[in-house]
């Protein structure tokens, strides 16, 4: 593929993960009864911060963040709508849900095939992809209070991990990029899905926590 059609693919991709994770991101911040501002700070976060983590690790310097002004136009936007209309949003728990899988598969996967465009070796560029798909949730966390899910049992993190390595060895092969792609982002998506259907959840401690 083309590296002018390459890039544009992963801003596409980029955007539509950024959008759907904001949208989760202000959902936090209204559901915590926080102000407009916080709702786009969460917002921003959410569906930057993970890209943000990963530009800056790998060189990609200024980040895509703050060199597009698509990409603080699209958190932005997904910030006001969620803030505006969140009794109708709130109500869909069940599709946001299934969005923010959507958005994780996404990121995975487009955050493992830059940090390749980039040069790292495979492992580097699958860890690369977790952290575009888990950055910004765990900083949204953090600023709204709360323990980060990913360290409560819920499996995310390990998904996304499982989706960067598919994209990352395929695309040492000959395959199109859209079949690359494809690949890693079912493999996040259905190991997501599954546990989120299923009640999958990595294990906890057991017993009481000594002091």
């Amino acid at each position: 593929m083309p590296e002018t059609e390459f890039a544009t693919t992963l801003v596409v991709l980029d955007l539509i993960g950024i959008f759907v994770f904001a949208v989760a991101g202000a959902l936090v911040a209204v559901r915590k009864n926080l102000d407009i501002f916080a709702a786009l700070v969460l917002g921003g976060v959410t569906g930057l911060g993970g890209g943000f983590i990963r530009d800056v690790l790998i060189g990609a310097t200024p980040p895509a963040a703050l060199a597009d002004w698509r990409y603080i136009l699209v958190p932005v936007a997904a910030g006001l709508l969620t803030f505006v209309f969140h009794p109708t949003v709130g109500r869909l728990e069940r599709p946001v849900a299934l969005l923010d899988a959507f958005g994780l598969a996404l990121f995975c996967v487009t955050g493992a095939l830059k940090a390749v465009d980039y040069g790292l070796d495979p492992l580097s560029a699958a860890l690369m992809g977790m952290v575009t798909g888990i950055g910004g949730g765990m900083i949204r966390d953090v600023l709204a209070g709360s323990v980060p899910v990913i360290f409560e049992g819920v499996l995310y993190g390990t998904p996304a991990l499982a989706g960067a390595t598919v994209a990352v060895l395929l695309d040492r092969t000959d395959l199109p990029l859209v079949v690359v792609a494809a690949a890693g982002f079912a493999t996040c998506l259905g190991w997501r899905l599954l546990a989120m259907v299923r009640g999958w959840r990595a294990p906890l401690p057991k017993g009481p926590a000594s002091v």
